[in-house]
């Protein structure tokens, strides 16, 4: 089942997160998303080997498949990105991820040579043209890759945010809005403490994220955040989170 997320007729923006049947495949549950502008279109974190052939169809009603422009992956966990080579198959579409990743792409797909249609993003990020719009790479490094990107369609003011306000919960196909934040905490805490990196680099995002016109923030995993006063409140929070290496003291660091 898609999600529609944003639509004026000619920009459309979908999510697909009921792909993965958690129960029986005890995987993790993942979102993946399709933009499409006009004739052109691109997906975001399209997933594993497990999302594909549900993914393909799904995406059909929306989209063809073959007309496909764009792969744009946060980072290279194989959640993101592990379908890749049924996707360069199936498709002629460009795969776009960070510069540091692009030579670890080959290990996902058959050994052919796609360097034609691969392109790294530079660290600073990138305008990446689509159809009559644009989105926006931007850094998001260290959380949790060390080379990661989310994207900024400033047509819808969604932010797809990768990993960064993941929460560990049953979307139950519906990709719900957040509706109590001090509730969802809970969903989101651990995660975010143990995969960011420190809480300097959540404030250099927040920082940069305020400069932005953003309506939604839609993770990879879990609930989304609708509305300007939910996406400050989520900013805000992880702003103030010591995370990751804060954390790390020499206990653990001991030969077991």
């Amino acid at each position: 089942m898609a999600v529609e997320l944003y639509n004026d007729g000619r920009h459309v923006c979908l999510a697909f997160c009921d792909l993965v049947d958690e129960d029986a495949s005890h995987a993790v549950q993942c979102n993946q998303f399709l933009v499409v502008d006009g004739a052109h279109g691109a997906l975001i974190d399209p997933g594993g080997n497990m999302t594909y052939s549900a993914l393909m169809m799904a995406m059909q009603r929306y989209f063809p498949a073959r007309d496909l422009d764009l792969i744009l992956a946060s980072h290279a966990d194989p959640d993101i990105i592990a379908s890749l080579n049924k996707w360069m198959v199936g498709t002629s579409c460009t795969v776009m991820i960070s510069k540091l990743w692009t030579r670890f792409l080959p290990h996902f797909t058959s050994g052919r040579d796609y360097t034609a249609r691969t392109i790294g993003i530079p660290d600073e990020g990138m305008r990446i043209a689509l159809g009559d719009s644009e989105l926006v790479a931007l850094p998001a490094h260290f959380m949790h890759s060390e080379g990661n990107f989310q994207f900024y369609d400033p047509v819808s003011k969604i932010l797809f945010s990768g990993d960064m306000g993941a929460s560990m919960t049953s979307a139950d196909g519906a990709l719900p809005a957040v509706a109590d934040f001090d509730a969802h905490i809970h969903h989101m805490f651990g995660f975010h403490r143990r995969y960011m990196v420190s809480n300097k680099i959540c404030r250099y995002w927040a920082n940069m994220v305020r400069t932005l016109d953003v309506d939604m923030i839609v993770p990879q995993h879990g609930a989304r955040f609708e509305g300007p006063a939910m996406v400050q409140r989520f900013i805000t929070w992880i702003e103030n989170l010591p995370c990751g290496v804060d954390l790390m003291t020499q206990a653990q660091y001991r030969v077991p």
